[in-house]
């Protein structure tokens, strides 16, 4: 036995030695690549884009940066820095050549100082902030020029760098600004809603928001399954269990209960609060799915699939399925109602350093669990009573 722990530890500590190996390997590849790219660059005829262009592109870049400045000195200290770090960068001495390059190539950050000829930093933030406003703005500033590149944050810049710096202080500034850059896209893109085949195992991403495909969607956000005898599996859909956030418990239709569409079918229970939510269709309910009581928790990763939470056999399908929703139809309704989201957030929700709460956080991902019953009520009767 001792001897089989033994092999299962050499093993281990094997492993993880060849996996240290290979990314040393790695990481000693890429920067000879990064070198080397940097040795090909400074022999590159440029001219024809912008007189002073210097460019280093390297592989799969954390980001691609143009940098602008009158003095060489600081341009290839920029180039040599970012560029063995990973970064794609091209190098302009001027304004005018920097707004050439930005309309006919794609950049996540102009880098730009504040005194130069012909045109200014102030000039240049202006213009890139108009012309290209999804280009981020850094100035470059000495010590003597805070206070305007401060003012230049007015015309769009999201920071400024001061000079001289040392090289670890340039390359945590960037990381830095990258990951702002970054964290406010992120929250920038609506959630993508998408149709899906994945069954009721399968994981969700949190900032996703999935409709299998097949399956009908109600204005109240439950969901309906058709089998071929004209029985319809109802649960709640995804929209609604990210909305919800925490499912304590459910208050089940009863058995052979008539019911109408719009009238409540059944209720999802988070703590003392009671959420309703309403038929998708005419019928009599033919079967509740009580097992899920003692699954709760597979409702994180998806709602449908062995989730359903009861069975009507329906009365007027011909009428009333076609007003439910499908495929794209599903999709609009789900942004929609994430649009609202996003507006009903913004409203109930405090400020904090001077950010609403709703752009700092996951949208609808069970943000409302603390809102006042007054506040929630709202939030029901927008979604799910209808």
């Amino acid at each position: 036995m001792a001897l089989f722990i033994l092999a299962v530890i050499i093993f281990i500590l094997a492993d993880v030695l060849i996996r240290f190996i290979l990314k040393r390997m790695k990481d000693k590849r890429q920067q000879k690549e990064r070198e080397s790219a940097l040795e090909v660059s400074l022999k590159l005829d440029f001219s024809k884009e912008a007189k002073s262009l210097k460019r280093t592109e390297v592989e799969n870049p954390k980001a691609k940066i143009l940098c602008v400045d009158d003095e060489a000195v600081i341009l290839d200290s920029f180039r040599k820095i970012l560029v063995l770090d990973g970064y794609s960068v091209d190098t302009v001495e001027n304004g005018p050549e920097a707004l050439n390059l930005i309309q006919s190539h794609h950049y996540d950050f102009v880098f730009t100082d504040l005194k130069m000829p012909e045109m200014d930093g102030v000039e240049v933030t202006k213009a890139v902030n108009h012309l290209r406003p999804d280009i981020d703005i850094v100035i470059i500033t000495g010590y003597a020029t805070v206070e305007t590149a401060v003012e230049c944050m007015k015309f769009g810049a999201v920071d400024y760098v001061q000079k001289p710096f040392t090289e670890d202080e340039l390359l945590e500034f960037v990381q830095k600004t990258l990951i702002k850059r970054q964290d406010r896209i992120q929250k920038q893109l609506k959630p993508r809603v998408h149709i899906t085949h994945l069954t009721g195992s399968e994981l969700f991403k949190s900032g996703e928001f999935a409709i299998p495909g097949g399956v009908f969607i109600s204005d109240g956000h439950t969901w309906a399954s058709l089998d071929q005898e004209g029985t319809l599996k109802i649960g709640i859909d995804d929209f609604a269990k990210k909305l919800i956030g925490t499912i304590n418990d459910f208050e089940f239709p009863n058995l052979g209960m008539q019911v109408a569409k719009g009238q409540t079918l059944f209720s999802i229970k988070q703590g003392r609060r009671t959420i309703p939510f309403t038929s998708p269709i005419s019928g009599r309910v033919a079967k509740v799915n009580t097992e899920i009581i003692d699954d709760i928790e597979s409702f994180d990763y998806s709602p449908y699939e062995k989730n359903w939470i009861c069975q009507i056999d329906a009365d007027d399908l011909d009428t009333e399925l076609p007003k439910l929703k499908i495929g794209k139809s599903a999709v609009s309704l789900y942004q929609d109602d994430l649009d609202k989201c996003k507006e009903l957030a913004k409203k109930f929700f405090k400020q904090t350093e001077g950010k609403p709460i709703a752009e700092k956080m996951e949208l609808c991902l069970g943000q409302f669990e603390s809102l006042d019953d007054k506040d929630f009520e709202k939030v029901i009767t927008d979604f799910f009573k209808r």
